[in-house]
């Protein structure tokens, strides 16, 4: 069953090339795996004995999902958790490398945090604070404009939990070191066909594209 569960799920993602884990405010756009799994249903967040099991199941399967190999798990739309294609995936590093180092111009705390993960993917986010330095609410800003910036570059994805704490903790890898086979492809499509293929899946009117596309312009 759990395996029926994670080829469903892949599927739905491989189909539109990109999907949010769980709706935003509930509205169809942009596409979410809930909506696509329980269409129609609108999504609570109730944590307690009385929640709905279709939210605690989809937490427990996003990790799966990251785990697989089968999509690539990232913070990506807004800093939500996004689910992509492989395909897809790769045909944006394209463009995101297209005349330049994808590496160039980071921060040095995002270049600190690349530089561990560079060594070791993947590490827990507490324990990446750590091994950064980053830790702390005096340095939640600079923790959170680094990471952000890794993730909308695509440097950076999740890769399952570890319990270190009273919560699991997600765990972070660089995508050169974790899809290796990904990024080598990324460097291989020309970008003309990256686009072509971005303007299909998730298609060049969705929001996926768009918010793409700003990040494109500010590389």
């Amino acid at each position: 069953m759990a395996r029926t569960k994670l080829a469903t799920a892949v599927a739905k993602v491989e189909r539109e090339g990109a999907l949010v884990v769980f709706p935003i405010d509930n509205r169809p756009e942009p596409p979410s795996l809930w909506a696509r799994l329980h269409p129609g249903a609108e999504m609570r967040w109730n944590w307690d004995d009385g929640g709905d099991a279709r939210v605690f199941e989809l937490w427990h399967l996003r990790m799966q999902l990251s785990l697989s190999r089968e999509v690539v798990y990232s913070k990506w739309f807004r800093g939500r958790a996004t689910l992509f294609a492989r395909d897809v995936f790769a045909a944006m590093l394209t463009l995101l490398r297209e005349g330049r180092d994808p590496r160039g111009g980071l921060s040095a705390e995002a270049a600190a945090i690349l530089e561990v993960l560079d060594e070791t993917s993947p590490v827990s986010s507490k324990e990446l604070r750590k091994l950064t330095g980053l830790q702390g609410k005096l340095l939640e800003g600079a923790w959170t404009r680094a990471t952000q910036e890794l993730w909308s570059r695509l440097l950076i994805v999740g890769y399952g939990e570890v319990a270190d704490g009273a919560f699991p903790s997600l765990a972070v890898g660089a995508t050169q070191s974790l899809f290796d086979d990904l990024w080598d492809a990324s460097a291989e499509q020309t970008p003309a066909e990256a686009r072509a293929l971005l303007a299909l899946r998730p298609g060049a009117g969705s929001l996926f594209y768009k918010h793409f596309m700003k990040v494109l312009a500010k590389r």
